[in-house]
């Protein structure tokens, strides 16, 4: 079944008909952990969460990265993958250009005009595929590095696929979103980064937040846990509630961190699980379960 293309109106992303359509869903830990990239562990998510979303987080600058000494070609072959059995299940995907200790989008700019330029290219008649140019810029203003990079980068997409929605990240860990006000990219169907972690992200990124969807910056959660903002230590599920409350009240989509047995709190799978789906309820961790039970309930 083709889903309908999204698009952006106002702040809220859209079905075809104009009405409102908020997206649940979960990131891959990279695609480190290919053996959960199947359409078994994405329909359990799909049919048991009531998930209508993958991401999937491409590391561009790590021991095995896109852009350092991974395989790019396995890696490319991994995310094509992804798309498409998310696509045979009728579920939208993110295709994430994951950087993260680069710092700046700048780094690795050529590299992400070409694979963009081949992902738009392949995937241009898919309905269902949204773009996430940079995951979280560090040390990077939005006026003058992350907005520049998404005025070379965006194009390259357009050039292939004139309606996918694409996500911009935002400075200081897709944190900054204020920092949009007043310059938001002239292209209709482009949104922008937040991202927050429960445990640590509280009063001051909320009315960051705020502010920014008051001044009429459209926001996707393209990432978020119940952890602090290392990807583990405690939960706090208080802090939770408040957030995907504020996403479910303002249909702000938003993207659980992340689907792997790591041993660390935001994994969703507990780390001595050794089944790849229809998890039972005592193979899913405290975040997997509190995540679970929320996205579910509203489905």
């Amino acid at each position: 079944m083709s889903l309908d293309r999204l698009k952006v109106n106002g702040t809220k992303l859209c079905d075809a008909s104009g009405n409102a359509v908020q997206l649940r869903g979960i990131s891959t830990l990279g695609l480190r952990y290919p053996e959960y990239i199947t359409k078994e562990s994405f329909e359990t998510f799909r049919d048991e969460w009531g998930v209508n979303m993958i991401r999937l987080a491409l590391y561009t600058d790590e021991p095995g990265g896109y852009c350092t000494d991974g395989n790019k070609e396995e890696l490319m072959a991994i995310m094509k993958k992804g798309v498409e059995i998310a696509t045979e299940l009728s579920m939208y995907v993110i295709v994430d250009w994951h950087i993260l200790r680069e710092k700046s989008p700048m780094v690795y700019k050529d590299e992400a005009v070409r694979f963009f330029d081949e992902m738009a290219s392949h995937f241009k008649d898919h309905t269902n595929v949204i773009y996430e140019i940079c995951n979280e810029p560090q040390e990077s203003p939005f006026e003058t590095v992350i907005r520049p990079y998404a005025l070379d980068v965006i194009p390259v997409i357009r050039k292939h696929d004139k309606d996918a929605v694409i996500i911009v990240g935002t400075d200081s860990w897709s944190q900054d979103v204020d920092d949009v006000i007043g310059k938001q990219i002239e292209d209709p169907n482009v949104m922008y980064a937040l991202h927050f972690y429960a445990a640590t992200h509280r009063d001051k990124l909320f009315r960051k937040a705020n502010t920014a969807l008051s001044a009429g910056v459209p926001l996707f959660i393209s990432e978020c846990s119940i952890c602090d903002a290392s990807g583990d230590g405690a939960i706090d599920e208080e802090w939770g509630k408040k957030w995907i409350d504020f996403a479910d009240e303002n249909d702000i989509s938003y993207v659980v961190w992340n689907l792997s047995n790591k041993d660390e709190s935001s994994s969703v799978i507990r780390h001595d699980a050794t089944s790849l789906s229809h998890w039972k309820d005592e193979e899913y961790s405290e975040t997997g379960k509190w995540f679970r039970q929320r996205i579910s309930a509203g489905k």
